[in-house]
């Protein structure tokens, strides 16, 4: 009993060593795959509750997820559909990319000196706390209900996560690394490109991924409330015109571009960020 003990914990210990030294481990199910699989389990018993609800009238003028899912499908194949995302996409992209430049541009100065980023704390706190749907009449005054009034206000919503996220990021250096790199008398643009950028590229990740949820939002919101375009003014136009299905329709769309951009973002902060102990991972 007491050999066969042996040569079994001696498999088990040389299998090990062998499974260690190939820098793998062995794991059970993955637990992503676990996770995915519950979402839509959840997902699915929404849509249930939903079905049977509306079925039985419990929601009133709500349609049920079939009909809903046939107004999307009558959407995409009538072509309906395009202009509407053209227009919301372009608001979107437009105001993120001015929201991370010049988030950027004003995070870092403010970030690294001490006294600047004092100065104007409160001034920051107290500007990002102001919806930025509020200036919809002073847009509007300005700009009327084009295009340009959604990139606007969408940026001005979007701007203050990426100034914080920036100084956050340039104001977490750490102060033996920056000591060394004083000590040696490294040249400015090599710290800025070695140390400053590194250590503020992925509290820049995270800012940009708010940035283009809060663009996306607001624009949506922004176009319902003047109404300026884009699927916001097609709920709208749905809505008045008693074509309900085709307003739940339009906003599930939203919803699944949202998903779809931050999924993107994900993957490439994924990629981008792959050298940094957050995104590292064992191999399997």
């Amino acid at each position: 009993m007491t050999v066969t003990t042996r040569k079994i914990s001696s498999g088990l210990q040389s299998k090990s060593d062998t499974e260690l030294k190939s820098g793998k481990i062995v794991r059970g199910p993955r637990p992503r795959s676990i996770k995915l699989l519950s979402q839509l389990c959840v997902f699915v018993l929404i849509l249930g509750i939903w079905q049977i609800a509306a079925m039985s009238g419990q929601l009133g003028a709500v349609p049920t997820p079939l009909i809903v899912g046939g107004a999307v499908l009558s959407l995409i194949v009538d072509g309906s559909v395009w202009s509407p995302l053209a227009e919301t996409l372009i608001s979107w992209f437009v105001s993120l990319v001015l929201a991370v430049v010049i988030g950027v541009f004003l995070g870092f100065p403010l970030g690294i000196s001490k006294v600047a980023y004092r100065l104007s704390v409160f001034t920051l706190d107290f500007l990002r706390t102001i919806p930025a749907l509020v200036f919809v009449p002073l847009v509007v005054l300005l700009y009327g209900s084009g295009i340009e009034s959604t990139i606007l206000l969408a940026f001005v919503g979007a701007v203050w996560a990426m100034i914080m996220q920036t100084i956050y990021g340039a104001r977490d250096l750490e102060p033996v690394a920056r000591d060394t790199f004083r000590s040696f008398q490294v040249r400015r643009w090599d710290t800025v490109r070695h140390l400053l950028i590194p250590t503020a590229l992925p509290y820049i990740a995270t800012g940009i991924r708010l940035a283009a949820a809060i663009c996306l939002l607001i624009s949506i919101s922004a176009q319902i409330v003047i109404p300026a375009g884009g699927f916001g003014e097609q709920i709208v136009a749905s809505q008045l015109g008693g074509a309900i299905a085709q307003m739940f329709a339009y906003i599930f769309l939203c919803g699944v571009l949202g998903v779809g951009i931050d999924a993107v973002f994900a993957y490439f902060e994924r990629r981008v960020l792959a050298w940094h102990p957050s995104h590292r991972k064992v191999l399997s």
